[in-house]
């Protein structure tokens, strides 16, 4: 069974550079989104053979997830329940028979830091969310986490110490959601693997230079480790400033 997520930085924008062919070309039974920028019915996009849970901020042109499956959801749920998370449209949840599959797109700390305090609040919680979910059956949750864990998950460590999606804080609520029984599946099979990135900013021909971070992630319940397969970052694909990465099952 294949995953992909990606963040599309502006589904509508992204569909102009080719992401109708990439989602094809890639062929998974779950495509999750991220950053779709969209409201319902600015843009009509369809499957054969998937069924589309979209979740929209209210905020127009703003964040916004979505999930494509090919597998029919006992039930899907959007947010977390928790008023002051909820009207940004970055979480969606699908039950499946034997796991949950969560799409989230955490909420970035920002220039000069200033939504640091809030970002700490929402790791907490998310964090308890999944937590209660795992007590039911084993979590798959992917997504654009806006956290370059390791010094090795960014070309520059050094320089972006304190800068929003690398600072100690941020890093430290990463380490504690894996420590609370959670794999991150690409450094499950790659643990020393360098230069391997999804983001890269726009600026300074990043991308060109493979100067980005790695900041979209599977990470699953500790107990699915005997079903992971493999993990992939598609920095082949190119459509947005993050590129697609991949989990597979047995």
């Amino acid at each position: 069974m294949k995953l992909i997520s990606w963040n599309v930085n502006g589904l509508r924008a992204c569909e102009g550079k080719g992401f109708s062919e990439s989602f094809k070309a890639l062929d998974a039974d779950f495509f999750c989104l991220q950053e779709t920028k969209m409201q319902a019915g600015q843009l009509d996009l369809a499957f054969e053979g998937y069924q589309s849970y979209w979740n929209y901020a209210e905020k127009k042109g703003y964040s916004g997830t979505a999930i494509f499956t090919r597998h029919e959801p006992l039930s899907v749920s959007y947010g977390m329940g928790i008023d002051e998370h909820d009207h940004e449209g970055r979480v969606i949840t699908l039950e499946m028979d034997d796991f949950y599959l969560v799409t989230v797109y955490t909420p970035n700390s920002q220039d000069g830091l200033r939504r640091l305090d809030y970002r700490m609040r929402w790791e907490d919680d998310f964090r308890a969310f999944l937590g209660q979910l795992d007590k039911q059956k084993p979590v798959i949750v992917c997504g654009d986490m806006n956290v370059a864990h390791k010094e090795i998950d960014l070309k520059n460590p050094k320089t972006n110490r304190r800068n929003a999606g690398f600072t100690d804080e941020e890093r430290e609520k990463f380490t504690t959601l894996l420590d609370s029984g959670f794999t991150d599946t690409f450094r499950f099979f790659y643990p020393d693997l360098t230069d391997a990135y999804s983001w890269w900013s726009y600026r300074f021909r990043a991308r060109e230079k493979n100067a980005g971070w790695r900041i979209d992630y599977f990470v699953v319940s500790d107990r699915l480790q005997q079903r992971l397969a493999d993990a992939k970052i598609h920095n082949e694909i190119f459509g947005s400033d993050h590129c697609p990465v991949e989990l597979l099952l047995k």
